[in-house]
């Protein structure tokens, strides 16, 4: 999280008690889940970090795949 928060300056995170369960061939998976809400403009430069960061992440996580979603905001 302090990586992030180096990075972008600031970074929020989740805290209720989110759970999940999930099915990998004859395995199924518990899962703690956390929501780390990062607002940074869209830019190559930023998604390229982001990519980077999750492949950090998975390793240091031992996730199988670390779930990163975008969403573009517009204001009128």
């Amino acid at each position: 999280m302090l990586e992030i928060v180096g990075r972008f300056g600031a970074a929020s995170y989740e805290t209720q008690k989110v759970e999940g369960h999930w099915r990998q061939g004859s395995v199924t998976y518990r899962d703690d889940l956390v929501r780390v809400v990062v607002d940074v403009p869209d830019s190559d430069e930023n998604r390229n970090w982001v990519k980077e960061y999750k492949d950090r992440w998975k390793v240091r996580l031992e996730q199988l795949e670390p779930w990163v979603v975008s969403y573009q905001i517009e204001i009128e």
